[in-house]
C-alpha cells in the first residue's frame, strides 16, 4: 500500500529534524526531501510546528515500541529487563544516525514551557517513566515510581553524554549505576 503524502512528509521531517534540528530545518528543505509542493504541506499541516508535533508523535510511538521489544528480547526476567533498558540504549547510541533524543533536543530548541512541543516532549518522558515503573513493579520494587524516576534520570543522562561524547559507553556506565539502584530497590 503506497504511503500517504502526509506520512511521507512526516518521514522526511523526522529524518531532517533528527539530523539538523528543528529550527535549522526549513520548510523548503523538508519539501525538497519529500518531493512535495508547499500546497500539499499546508493541506495536511497548519504550520511547521504542527509538522514538528506530528513528527514527534510518530517518533514517540516508534521509539517506545522499539524500546519495549528490545528490552523483552534482551532479558527474560523482570530484574533483567530493568537493566536491559540500558543495553537497548547502548544499541541505539551505536547507530550511525544517533543524534541524541529528539525530545531532549526539542526542549532545548523550544524554551517556552507553554509550547505544545514542550508538552509533547514531557509526555514522551512521562510515558517512558511509566514503562520503567511497570517493569519495576513486575520485578517487585518496593517503590516502582521512585525507581523509575531514578533509572529515567540515568537514561537521560546517558543519552546526553552519548550525544556529546559520540560514544555508546555511557549506556554501560549508566547500567552499572542502575544495577546498584535496582539491587537496593529489589533487595538481594
Amino acid at each position: 500500500m503506497p504511503q500517504s503524502k502526509r506520512e511521507h512528509l512526516i518521514d522526511a521531517a523526522l529524518t531532517l529534524f533528527n539530523g539538523y534540528g528543528y529550527n535549522a530545518t526549513g520548510i523548503d528543505r523538508i519539501l525538497a526531501e519529500a518531493g512535495t509542493a508547499k500546497m500539499t504541506l499546508y493541506k495536511h499541516f497548519k504550520s511547521k510546528d504542527d509538522l514538528i508535533l506530528a513528527a514527534l508523535r510518530r517518533r514517540d510511538e516508534e521509539f517506545r515500541l522499539r524500546l519495549s521489544r528490545a528490552v523483552e528480547s534482551m532479558a527474560d526476567t523482570p530484574r533483567g529487563r530493568l537493566l536491559a533498558l540500558f543495553d537497548a540504549h547502548a544499541d541505539w547510541f551505536d547507530k550511525e544516525n544517533f543524534r541524541g533524543c529528539m525530545f531532549i533536543n526539542a526542549v532545548a530548541e523550544f524554551a517556552n514551557l507553554s509550547e505544545p512541543i514542550q508538552a509533547m516532549a514531557a509526555e514522551n518522558k512521562r510515558l517512558i517513566r511509566a514503562y520503567i515503573s511497570e517493569l519495576a513493579a513486575e520485578a517487585g520494587a518496593n517503590d516502582p515510581d521512585a525507581l523509575a524516576v531514578e533509572l529515567g534520570l540515568l537514561l537521560n543522562g546517558a543519552i546526553v553524554s552519548a550525544q556529546i561524547d559520540r560514544s555508546p559507553e555511557s549506556a554501560g556506565q549508566a547500567r552499572n549505576a542502575a544495577a546498584v539502584l535496582v539491587e537496593a530497590a529489589l533487595g538481594g
